[in-house]
């Protein structure tokens, strides 16, 4: 049984809007900014032809993207790496992978993998890190690239049930 929740109609035209596209799977606003504006969203783990979604947890929000591509630009994700605990960081891929295990329905062909940002170890995507973190999980990274963009001032709302 699924416990997703689809976006509503206006979540979808939003992010659509946002995103400059229709999505190619379900998904709904887990993370919005205090004006209702949606910042993190969560995908279904497959999309509608059943290719795996790696990526439960996205940013969305434009702002906060391009202030993290511009930290990714200036060799972030290495930075970063340096400064977690490397066992820390495999237990955040770890309850990432069950978060999005846990929330798969479709089992017939291939399944998505990996941990935060599809990948089992290191850092890949900071901007998949700092959705993660900004949905409660425990993610030293996230963690970070909040606190060195600011984003503790900002007022975020969590909607996840």
């Amino acid at each position: 049984m699924s416990t997703f929740h689809d976006a509503s109609p206006q979540d979808v035209e939003a992010v659509e809007e946002l995103l400059g596209r229709s999505l190619s799977g379900r998904f709904a606003v887990v993370v919005r900014r205090a004006d209702g504006r949606p910042v993190v969203i969560e995908n279904e783990p497959h999309m509608r032809d059943g290719t795996p979604m790696p990526t439960l947890f996205w940013l969305i929000d434009p702002e906060l993207h391009d202030e993290v591509s511009r930290m990714e630009g200036n060799g972030g994700v290495h930075r970063f790496e340096a400064l977690v605990d490397p066992e820390r960081l495999i237990q955040t891929h770890a309850l990432y992978e069950q978060r999005r295990n846990a929330a798969t329905v479709r089992l017939d062909g291939a399944q998505p993998s990996g941990g935060v940002g599809g990948t089992r170890i290191g850092i890949k995507c900071l901007h998949a890190h700092l959705a993660n973190f900004l949905i409660g999980a425990d993610d030293p990274v996230g963690e970070l690239v909040a606190e060195t963009i600011g984003l503790p001032e900002l007022v975020l709302q969590n909607v996840r049930d």
